[in-house]
């Protein structure tokens, strides 16, 4: 591939975390500096079954994992793991999309159908967990691609990863769309034996036509309450990112009533509300799916987005109150396990966020996508 061998500039601030080895901690600010993306050139595969009929997989060896987010990142965490690049969840408002155009791979198509695997991480994870210099900070998973997308059950990375974690008593927080989590129950329930853990499903909406047409590669949502109910259920802490909440299609009083007492019933610890944002590479693309499907949307989406990547403070905080009431009125959190919301409760507080007298609020490190 053109992108063998290629030299990333970690002088570019991209505000995400690009999931790559950047150098950030290596004393310089992160600013001109070179470094080899990868140890060795990727290898190419393709599976002929139907769930990865026309994806291909680029396996490489990274020569870093755990990874530091940019200081300018709009983003509460500081370090993250990322075991693939590119989704076949297929989203098409996804915020990621735009880190496929640093290996010269489109935002589009590519971002859903050329899947970069990290084959060594869980080996590098072990690795730099045992550094001297690594301090047992809070590492976050999901928050770029995936790390439960369908990729995962082929190659099986996350198992390695969750007992690197428990070995060394970190706590981690996951996000994900996916089910494939449930796979790794007995790992997690080790883990927060040993150290705070935190999981969250992302469902923005309940909508199954909706749904359909913008989360293609996803698990129903249904689903994805399913894993929320069966993860405190087990004893790990699970809330929902109701996210994103899309303007003029997911956003009725109706709709946001009928996700949010849904998610009460997923007896989930938390509900995050977030708004669509379009940073460049999803905005084209999410743009291109709305002129398709609701072209009279169009100018109002133009309207709510035309100065930027967000909607306007006062349709997010409306949004956010609607959401919070709702809450209230259907109890989220109160049928919680007990072991479940102490645990989360407990992350919380690791995230310095609790104040005297104040409720601990849900982990903020799954408050990305």
């Amino acid at each position: 591939m053109r992108w063998d061998g290629l030299l990333l500039d970690t002088g570019l601030d991209t505000g995400l975390d690009t999931g790559l080895d950047t150098g950030l901690d290596a004393g310089d600010g992160g600013r001109g500096k070179t470094t080899p993306l990868f140890a060795r050139p990727a290898v190419t595969r393709t599976f002929d079954t139907p769930e990865f009929r026309g994806v291909t997989f680029y396996e490489i060896h990274a020569r870093s994992i755990v990874n530091r987010v940019p200081s300018a990142s709009r983003v509460p965490f500081e370090w993250t793991v990322n075991p693939y690049r590119g989704c076949t969840h297929a989203c098409t408002y996804c915020f990621a999309r735009r880190t496929h155009e640093y290996l010269d791979l489109d935002s589009g198509r590519d971002f859903d159908s050329k899947i970069v695997v990290k084959v060594n991480a869980p080996d590098l994870v072990r690795k730099e967990l045992a550094a001297p210099r690594w301090r047992g900070q809070p590492i976050a998973m999901g928050t770029n691609v995936d790390c439960y997308q369908r990729a995962e059950g082929r190659y099986r990375l996350m198992p390695g990863i969750l007992g690197a974690l428990r070995d060394a008593r970190n706590p981690f927080s996951i996000l994900t769309k996916g089910s494939l989590i449930l796979r790794d129950l007995d790992l997690l329930a080790e883990a927060a034996g040993v150290t705070d853990v935190s999981t969250a499903v992302s469902v923005g909406f309940t909508d199954e036509p909706l749904w359909r047409a913008v989360e293609p590669g996803t698990p129903s949502p249904r689903k994805r309450l399913e894993v929320c109910a069966t993860l405190n259920e087990h004893g790990i802490p699970c809330g929902v990112l109701m996210a994103p909440i899309l303007p003029y299609l997911s956003d009725s009083p109706r709709a946001l009533e009928t996700t949010v007492r849904r998610i009460a019933e997923a007896g989930a610890t938390h509900v995050t509300p977030i708004v669509l944002h379009l940073r460049p590479g999803a905005r084209e693309w999410f743009m291109a799916w709305l002129s398709r499907e609701h072209p009279r949307l169009v100018p109002r989406y133009l309207e709510l987005y035309g100065r930027g990547a967000y909607a306007p403070r006062a349709y997010q905080e409306r949004i956010a109150e609607t959401v919070r009431a709702l809450a209230r009125e259907h109890g989220v959190g109160r049928a919680a396990p007990r072991e479940a919301r102490a645990a989360g409760w407990r992350g919380a507080r690791m995230q310095g966020a609790r104040r005297q007298g104040e409720p601990v609020p849900p982990p903020e490190q799954l408050t990305l996508l």
